[in-house]
């Protein structure tokens, strides 16, 4: 059976040399051991030497060469969005006062249906909407491991990973 026992950060590794993807919903990319099948249905064993969290784009490299690419599944999600930049910081403010996962971007903030945050963010102001896209939340200074401590920005943050989808837990 295919072993993959270690992870490289999204583009950082050779695209030419992957041999498969595999695509997970959020709640299925924090680990350490486990079967996965990939895309195509090729078996392999995910084996690391610390839980880690899998994120979209990252290179799961494989014993014996090549890599499998990770994925990140379309789910349920919600939208936020706000009319100024100011009003966007503030809501995620809120959102991270409650320690909430969330994927942030410039314009807007993706996190996972909740109807009484939902309700808190359109009582500040926000404009919601219910999309289906992939999660890939920050992944925050505590309870995490980041697979990239050398990054600039900090624990778990994605910036500079160079994520080409932008529709896109804890």
């Amino acid at each position: 059976m295919l072993k993959a026992s270690s992870v490289i950060p999204a583009d950082r590794w050779p695209a030419s040399e992957c041999r498969a993807t595999v695509t997970l919903a959020h709640h299925d990319r924090h680990r350490r051991r486990i079967r996965l099948t990939a895309d195509d249905g090729t078996a392999f064993l995910l084996d690391l030497a610390e839980a880690s969290v899998l994120r979209h784009g990252d290179g799961l490299k494989l014993e014996g060469g090549g890599y499998i690419e990770v994925r990140a599944a379309p789910e349920p999600l919600v939208e936020v969005r706000a009319e100024l930049p100011e009003l966007l910081a503030r809501l995620a403010w809120h959102l991270g006062n409650r320690h909430l996962p969330a994927e942030i971007h410039g314009d807007r903030i993706l996190i996972r249906d909740d109807h009484v945050i939902v309700d808190m963010l359109k009582g500040l102001g926000a404009a919601v909407r219910h999309i289906e896209a992939p999660f890939d939340p920050e992944g925050g200074a505590y309870g995490q491991h980041n697979h990239d401590p050398a990054h600039p920005y900090g624990l778990g943050s994605h910036y500079g990973h160079g994520h080409h989808h932008h529709d896109h837990d804890h």
